[in-house]
């Protein structure tokens, strides 16, 4: 037996076992690193695909169309009649996520211009998981809102629970 190995490896020569031993390397790692990026970009292009089916087709606008390009910014955006909406989005976004939201301040600001900016200061208790599932579920589900600024307080060092404040603004469209 160990002859035969010793005669087959001769007649393989020094390139041959080279090629056998890159051979045997390359199986382990196309199952261990290639196999599962490949996995991960199917899945990736079939979310790109499911998110691309979502928007609404729009032609490409001729160049220098730019009141066309305007006029389809802000119909991204929703209108200010739909406001209790999007606040009942948030409480809703909230509710998931399990915090707490206590007596805010709410501010209109509208400036010159088709946005309308409408400023949203939530004081939010819960713990640090569910304050973060809150944050990242409102930018994610409602782009049209901006994180302007989270401030996190504990009261003791051992404490589970946070208070927070999240300053957040909801653009709405002038009707």
């Amino acid at each position: 037996m160990r002859r035969r190995l010793q005669r087959f490896l001769d007649a393989l020569g020094p390139a041959g076992v080279a090629g056998v031993g890159v051979l045997l390397f390359c199986l382990p790692f196309w199952f261990t690193a290639l196999a599962p990026a490949q996995a991960e970009v199917k899945r990736r292009n079939a979310a790109a695909e499911r998110l691309q089916a979502r928007l609404p087709v729009q032609a490409q606008p001729e160049r220098g169309d730019h009141a066309a390009d305007l006029e389809r910014f802000y119909s991204r955006f929703p209108t200010v009649d739909r406001l209790p909406g999007e606040l009942n989005a948030l409480y809703a976004h909230a509710k998931v996520a399990k915090v707490q939201l206590l007596q805010g301040e709410y501010r209109m600001e509208s400036k010159s211009g088709g946005l309308t900016a409408y400023h949203v200061t939530l004081p939010v208790r819960g713990s640090y998981p569910q304050l973060r599932q809150f944050v990242g579920r409102v930018l994610k589900e409602m782009p049209t809102t901006s994180l302007d600024a989270v401030r996190f307080e504990r009261k003791k060092a051992a404490d589970a629970q946070l208070e927070a404040q999240v300053r957040l603004t909801i653009y709405l469209r002038k009707t």
